[in-house]
């Protein structure tokens, strides 16, 4: 990507993988502050980028959502920074235990990577954990169980 290209979230999805949109991030706004990682299930990951610069953009704030290798599956634009259960009720508003006004997505994109991020939350969702090492999320989506103050294996 040639400097001073135009850059929006269409473009940073095409990047794919997660340490090369934040390099095009970087080459085109500048610094960036990470405010949050959500992790969702064992393979939904949002990261919440706040843009020191947001020139072509409709809005400062980045949300990233990868998959568990970091493959970038989708990129919104928002005006503000979202809560996590916020985020989710946007994206799962059927949902009853995702809570609180939806975001205002400003731009989106999505990438091959994508599919409907509500089926990870379904009962009977796909885990890589065993069934003995596994905890339910709020909203749904599986977690490592924490034990006496560790996480099982």
């Amino acid at each position: 990507m040639a400097l001073g290209e135009t850059l929006g979230v269409d473009e940073l999805a095409k990047t794919l993988i997660l340490g090369a949109l934040l390099d095009a991030v970087r080459m085109r706004w500048g610094t960036y502050q990470l405010l949050d990682h959500f992790q969702q299930g064992e393979f939904h990951h949002d990261l919440v980028l706040k843009l020191e610069r947001h020139e072509g953009l409709p809005g400062p704030i980045l949300v990233v959502a990868t998959n568990c290798n970091g493959g970038v599956k989708e990129v919104l634009c928002l005006a503000e920074r979202p809560e996590q259960t916020q985020l989710w009720h946007w994206r799962c508003p059927e949902n009853p235990e995702f809570r609180g006004p939806a975001p205002r997505v400003l731009e989106r994109a999505h990438t091959t990577h994508w599919f409907d991020p509500c089926e990870l939350l379904v009962p009977n969702a796909r885990s890589e954990y065993r069934e003995e090492h596994r905890a339910r999320q709020c909203g749904g989506g599986w977690q490592l169980r924490i034990e006496a103050g560790r996480r099982t294996t």
